[in-house]
């Protein structure tokens, strides 16, 4: 990606290692730039950090209310998720819910994140299927609003109604007409927009409860479901989980794949959008905890905190063998 800056450094010792790059930019309510470093106006695939868009035409479309969603179905439908049995067993009874099955899933069977989920599956000789897939309750989503449309099957499918009630969302949040698309690992279109674009709609988020509209209605539920169950978004040991928990209900957060991170500011009415260039998820994580810390709304000593913006690197038997942690200077007063 052109014009990416350094943002996250890996030390061994006294040897800068590796360096990762990207970009990174603070969105206010008004969808102006406070803030950014590199090109805020690169075009990304958002992959799972958007998945509260997504999840908008859920509600937004009387879906959600007519099937009785509660809030931990919401964050379900923003999770990328561990496939541990707190996840699984909520999904098989929002399938149950609707009446449908495991095969009407189209995001494919994964192995689940889990350990004890995984171990499980070993131990029982069995595979795993679409429910232990991390992007199943986006797809239950998806699932309840297809059949609260009465659409065919293949919701999955870019000119199905579901996915243009996606595309119709994300190009009014993001402010931007998004240039294409590309297929997710859950088999959903993922459409691109600018890392501005992307800044602009958390920021939009982040506002919506000093506005009204049905959409932005909406929107405050999702991020107040992503707040109160932060284990349903992600799970133990995954940073969405740990950072949300930590700051205690003052911000959403969001990561996908290849390195994209995105973060909600209800507080400060501020929206967080990065993009790590060579896709590495220990940069984005480390990136996304110093911003949190330059913001104000994590301590720098916080244990969590350290866990991602000077991540300990170790030996295999526990020796103190390098960090990763932000650049130096990353960090700088608005």
């Amino acid at each position: 990606m052109e014009n990416a800056v350094p943002l996250v450094e890996v030390w061994r010792g006294a040897l800068l290692e590796s360096t990762h790059s990207g970009h990174a930019v603070v969105c206010d309510t008004s969808g102006n730039i406070v803030a950014a470093w590199g090109d805020p106006e690169a075009v990304i695939y958002p992959r799972s950090s958007c998945k509260m868009i997504q999840a908008l035409p859920l509600i937004t479309s009387g879906a959600a209310d007519r099937y009785g969603l509660t809030s931990e179905q919401l964050a379900l439908a923003c999770a990328s998720h561990n496939g541990a049995a707190i996840h699984t067993t909520r999904v098989e009874r929002w399938l149950d819910q609707l009446g449908l099955a495991e095969s009407d899933f189209r995001c494919g069977p994964q192995d689940p994140a889990d350990k004890a989920a995984h171990d499980g599956l070993i131990r029982s000789g069995q595979q795993p299927c679409q429910i232990h897939n991390n992007c199943s309750g986006k797809h239950s989503g998806f699932l309840t609003l297809n059949r609260y449309m009465g659409g065919g099957p293949e919701y999955h499918e870019v000119d199905h109604p579901v996915q243009q009630a996606v595309l119709a969302a994300f190009e009014e949040v993001t402010g931007e007409d998004s240039p294409g698309y590309g297929i997710d690992g859950c088999s959903a279109p993922n459409f691109a927009t600018s890392l501005h674009g992307l800044a602009r709609a958390m920021a939009w988020f982040a506002s919506a409860g000093s506005r009204s509209d049905q959409a932005s209605a909406a929107a405050g539920r999702l991020v107040q479901a992503m707040m109160a169950h932060p284990e349903l978004v992600a799970g133990e040991g995954r940073a969405c989980t740990a950072l949300m928990r930590a700051l205690g209900g003052k911000a959403a957060v969001k990561t996908g794949a290849e390195g994209v991170f995105t973060a909600i500011l209800p507080e400060q009415g501020l929206g967080v959008a990065l993009k790590i260039a060579d896709g590495a998820t220990r940069a984005s994580e480390c990136t996304m905890a110093a911003m949190l810390i330059w913001l104000g709304l994590l301590e720098s000593d916080n244990p969590v905190a350290l866990d991602y913006c000077n991540a300990p690197i170790r030996s295999r038997l526990g020796l103190d063998a390098g960090v990763i942690r932000p650049v130096a200077g990353f960090i700088r007063p608005i």
